[in-house]
């Protein structure tokens, strides 16, 4: 079930710029509005992260899916669907975020996330949210909250109330890009 009142903070924080720490369908995550050049350099700096990687963008749909990537593959879809484990997918042609989302060729990593809480964020917000685990750059991705770097936390604006109780053992996305003329790229199982 999800609280609404964690929702509508975390959205508060968001609109404001800030960066939100949050449960996701993979890892606990350090996000802020993916199209706020701003928070997307503030995200960098809390993880101690090189701004040439880039970050891994959420949406809660399809449809929000093809709002932010300029014409997305038939494979794309049927790859989201058929997953058993959550999946970024890596397009060419994103629009309308942040560059310093996109990587040196222009590409940027989009994950439709099929778990009820960041999805209800996604929706509520209604533009895409980066998904960085929420760790030092270099340190592990916690699986929990318990798991996350206090640093972390109190560089957050806002941080999430709901899953904090839950088990460890979640694990990053799979990552895979798609190229042109069809081919797929395996980057992480």
């Amino acid at each position: 079930m999800v609280d609404n009142n964690d929702i509508k903070a975390a959205v508060s924080a968001l609109r404001a710029g800030g960066v939100i720490v949050y449960p996701t369908d993979t890892v606990w995550g350090i996000g802020c509005d993916a199209t706020d050049s701003e928070a997307v350099r503030k995200v960098f700096e809390i993880k101690r992260r090189a701004d040439s990687k880039a970050l891994i963008t959420l949406v809660g749909s399809t449809a929000a899916l093809e709002r932010w990537v300029d014409d997305v593959p038939e494979v794309a879809f049927q790859l989201i669907e058929a997953a058993t484990h959550p999946v970024t997918i890596v397009y060419d042609h994103p629009c309308g975020l942040a560059p310093e989302l996109l990587a040196e060729d222009g590409s940027a990593a989009v994950r439709v996330t099929s778990e009820e809480w960041s999805r209800a964020l996604c929706t509520a917000f209604r533009k895409p949210i980066v998904s960085t685990s929420a760790n030092i750059s270099g340190s592990p991705a916690p699986g929990c909250f318990a798991d996350i770097d206090p640093q972390i936390l109190s560089a957050a604006d806002y941080v999430a109330a709901s899953r904090r109780d839950e088990a460890p053992g979640s694990k990053p996305s799979s990552v895979i890009k798609l190229g042109s003329g069809g081919l797929i790229s395996i980057i992480r199982k």
